[in-house]
């Protein structure tokens, strides 16, 4: 960026970013809508860099919009901002004798300023700097990998670029993404890592395998070359494991057919990292694949409805790869039930789960995939699927619709109850208009009785009694109106977490 070539943004995409500079001050910044209406800021400094100007020349294109400021000192400092693409990267030497841990937290500790980094960059550093083991050719295959997920022109660029890696069997395992097509898993080089690592490893922890790969025995609290080299071939294993074709394809055919059919439905990436570091786990253990995709559908479900991998996820991804470990997946995640799917969770907690106005919400979000997994049909809709709305992208539709209750004094929050949402079709949706239920309803049993397709697609009274149960609406919503609201709320959250209780233990 600083001599004006195009950069990487996080989701690999190549853009220009201008380096604005304040010779005052001496500070850069990315140039924005208000520094580029600042006079005393100078807007590229790329012109400068590249010597595509002269530095009297930037002197009086300044002095020009700044008549008062300091004009001997302006030049002083452009002359230091010219002298820039020269300068040496600052090092710090560390003492040889310092633990891995300190290390680790003194590389986080210097970058805290700008782009928050953690372990995990921590681990892209050091293995991009050993050839001893092929660490740099691991840390390509990772960066790599991960562009080709959303940029599969990136291929030709290896190809022609490096082609080195591409002769590579780390080239011939990631190579089939660039022509791959899915947007159900975009994983980042964190995930990729995180995957590769809890697989293989038995541990959530990237300090541990900073450690690991630094030669750590745990045991003797001493680093052994031996280490050092089983770790990174260890490592090795993972990445490959993760970015084959059929695993990494089988894993999202399981999570599909869970009905997490979107990337919208599911709210922690963490779950679903931990579920591919299941699979294959499970898979390496040589568990039969029909309990195998049972044990990874139940696992990621009840992860993402108790938020199990929400905020700091590492020391939960521990334990539970731990326990897994030491326990198996069935003990141990019938023991997980047991601690967080009770009756009580099912009867209250998830009901309480439920009272929101956020979609962004872990039980709704399940709640939908056990409607895309029991193939159920839009609301008021004889053929259409829920399941096509979500991937259409579709809106939600308010059951109550909005326009009536906000006539009736009715707050966001309230007529926004998740409740009150159900995917149908938009032209029923339209029709629906601010009709209150007992009028909706009325109308379209009167065009089933004429034999009329107008408000709804469905034509006859059973499939409409069968539309209602399937999308958990409270069979009195054809007498209610906007005093019944609160009370169809409140039992059609008991019917969606009843939903979504069937659908877990029948995964």
């Amino acid at each position: 960026a600083i001599v004006g070539q195009r950069v990487l943004n996080k989701n690999y995409k190549e853009i220009n970013i201008r380096i604005a500079f304040n010779p005052i001050t001496e500070k850069f910044d990315v140039l924005n809508k208000a520094l580029q209406n600042s006079s005393e800021w100078i807007n590229s400094i790329n012109p400068i860099i590249n010597d595509e100007i002269t530095i009297s020349k930037a002197r009086r294109d300044y002095m020009d919009v700044n008549p008062e400021a300091d004009e001997e000192l302006i030049e002083q400092r452009i002359e230091e901002l010219k002298k820039i693409k020269n300068k040496q990267v600052g090092i710090i030497e560390l003492d040889h004798s310092l633990d891995i841990d300190t290390v680790t937290e003194i590389f986080i500790r210097i970058n805290q300023k700008g782009v928050v980094l953690s372990n995990a960059d921590f681990v892209m550093s050091k293995i991009a700097a050993d050839e001893l083991h092929g660490g740099n050719k691991m840390r390509k295959m990772v960066d790599y990998f991960c562009r080709l997920v959303v940029d599969k022109d990136f291929n030709k660029h290896i190809i022609d670029n490096d082609k080195e890696f591409a002769s590579h069997d780390y080239y011939k395992t990631i190579k089939w993404m660039s022509a791959g097509s899915d947007d159900l898993y975009i994983p980042d080089y964190i995930d990729f890592l995180r995957v590769a690592f809890t697989f293989k490893f038995n541990r959530g922890k990237f300090s541990d395998l900073v450690a690991l790969l630094s030669g750590r025995n745990f045991e003797t609290r001493s680093y052994e070359n031996e280490i050092a080299k089983k770790s990174y071939a260890m490592l090795s294993e993972g990445l490959n494991e993760f970015a084959n074709q059929t695993n990494y394809q089988r894993f999202l055919m399981i999570v599909k057919s869970a009905g997490l059919i979107n990337h919208k439905l599911i709210s922690s990436k963490n779950s679903l990292n931990f579920s591919y570091a299941l699979y294959l786990k499970l898979r390496k253990d040589g568990m039969q694949e029909t309990e195998t995709h049972q044990f990874v559908k139940k696992w990621l479900v009840m992860s993402l409805l108790i938020g199990r991998y929400s905020g700091s996820s590492e020391s939960m991804i521990d334990e539970d790869i731990k326990q897994i470990q030491e326990k198996g997946i069935k003990d141990y995640l019938i023991h997980m039930e047991q601690t967080h799917l009770g009756e009580g969770f099912w009867d209250f907690g998830l009901v309480s789960d439920l009272e929101t106005s956020s979609v962004n919400n872990n039980a709704y979000n399940v709640y939908l995939a056990a409607q895309c997994n029991s193939n159920a049909t839009a609301f008021l809709s004889k053929s259409m699927k829920i399941s096509s709305l979500i991937e259409q992208r579709g809106d939600v539709h308010h059951i109550f619709p909005k326009k009536y209750l906000v006539k009736n004094r009715y707050t966001p929050k309230q007529y926004n109850q998740v409740a009150n949402f159900v995917y149908t079709e938009q032209a029923t949706n339209i029709k629906v208009g601010a009709m209150a239920p007992n009028e909706y309803m009325a109308k379209v049993k009167s065009e089933i009785s004429a034999g009329i397709i107008n408000v709804s697609t469905i034509d006859s009274e059973t499939i409409l009694s069968e539309n209602l149960i399937n999308n958990d609406i409270p069979l009195a919503l054809a007498s209610s109106d906007h005093s019944e609201y609160e009370n169809f709320l409140a039992e059609r959250r008991k019917l969606m977490a009843r939903k979504i209780k069937e659908y877990y233990e029948n995964l």
